[in-house]
């Protein structure tokens, strides 16, 4: 999910500390994957986000040899408290990549054809001012190529132009604890026009996944979380990774306060109701789990070559234009020229980012407010790049 608000920004609190996972959890300690100057340039990029307005920031690091944290800033502004070890933050759209592995996953048992219209499965639901579920396919929905609208405007004034006051206003108390089903997401999809004709280009939109996740369900008969759960979280002893259950509104075990800018004021925002996310980005995780999920997935742990393969084959991204799309997967621009594979996520309260290198570093950045700018944004574009080129 992407939500962008053009408002003030407070400064937070700026207290920094490294916490060695395999080790002294101690500011200033440093005995894992990086060296200590490389360290210390992930440290002055995370101190670089709190100076920028972010309350915190936390980078994971996993290698073979373990885990490594660092973070910046506070996870609590009320007690100063720093984002703890192993902190579950709200991961996303980062579940669209754990989606897409299960349909994938579903492919290679030969329940799902990646070319086959979505219609076939899910008959009359992709319906509407234009929008044709026989013309579009199941990889077009993977790879947001599909051209359906998107049920949150995707941050798009001409669409929200086109829908009136139909858009999820997802920061608002009204949607914060609204109960949402798939299928009232897609209906109110199915309200607006298609933004392009199927096939032509991409264009990130939240509806494919929702889509994706009822796809699930009617090819296996449970729901999309009952098999990410028994497919990817389960096999892969992801303790701290779910999605969270119906009218789940918190965050159990350590975590930080998420925040949102709102008319100018900074509010706590961790407590929501993420049904209006669904498959699209309603999961949890910590950064070690995500790290570990994603590097089996490029590993080839979780999907046979072919589909692996299938997965790796990507299309230009309009959120991202030097970056391409596969299925559910995104191939990651940075400075040092490594091959990066992985995603990312934005919800009210979070933003993480995720990758997977050549040399077999895994990353998660999170902070725990969204970017309000351009700039906020390119703050924590600049801290992923640090973590990234640090191997």
């Amino acid at each position: 999910m992407t939500i962008l608000r053009r408002v003030g920004l407070r400064a937070a609190a700026a207290g920094t500390c490294l916490v060695a996972l395999f080790g002294a959890a101690a500011c200033g300690t440093d005995t894992a994957p990086a060296g200590a100057d490389r360290v210390g340039a992930i440290q002055e990029a995370l101190d670089a986000t709190v100076r920028g307005g972010f309350p915190g920031a936390q980078a994971v690091l996993t290698t073979d040899a373990g885990d490594r944290t660092v973070t910046a800033g506070v996870g609590d502004i009320a007690t100063g408290a720093p984002f703890p070890v192993d902190a579950r933050v709200r991961i996303g759209s980062n579940t669209k990549t754990f989606v897409a592995t299960v349909v994938l996953q579903l492919v290679a048992e030969g329940k799902i054809e990646l070319d086959a219209p979505i219609e076939r499965y899910l008959p009359g639901v992709v319906h509407g001012s234009g929008n044709d579920g026989n013309r579009i396919t199941v990889r077009q929905l993977l790879q947001h190529t599909s051209g359906l609208p998107d049920y949150l405007a995707g941050g798009d004034p001409e669409l929200r132009a086109e829908r009136g006051t139909a858009q999820l206003e997802v920061d608002t108390e009204a949607v914060r604890w609204q109960r949402y089903t798939p299928a009232e997401l897609v209906r109110l999809a199915m309200t607006m026009p298609p933004r392009h004709e199927p096939g032509t280009r991409s264009v990130y939109t939240n509806t494919n996944y929702v889509l994706l996740g009822m796809l699930i369900q009617q090819t296996t008969g449970r729901t999309a979380s009952a098999e990410i759960t028994a497919r990817i979280i389960e096999p892969l002893g992801l303790r701290d990774t779910w999605f969270p259950a119906a009218g789940e509104t918190g965050i159990s075990g350590p975590h930080p306060i998420g925040y949102q800018e709102i008319d100018g004021e900074r509010v706590a925002f961790t407590d929501l109701d993420p049904s209006w996310a669904d498959a699209a980005g309603a999961m949890i995780a910590t950064g070690s789990d995500l790290n570990r999920f994603f590097r089996a997935l490029v590993d080839g742990k979780l999907l046979p070559a072919a589909q692996l393969d299938e997965v790796r084959r990507t299309v230009p991204f309009d959120r991202m234009p030097e970056a391409g799309y596969g299925l559910g997967l995104i191939h990651l621009p940075n400075s040092c020229g490594k091959e990066v594979w992985g995603h990312g996520g934005s919800i009210p309260g979070f933003e993480t980012r995720t990758g997977v290198t050549d040399d077999g570093l895994a990353v998660t950045l999170t902070v725990n407010q969204l970017p309000t700018s351009e700039e906020n944004a390119e703050l924590v574009q600049r801290a992923f790049d640090a973590a990234i080129c640090s191997q």
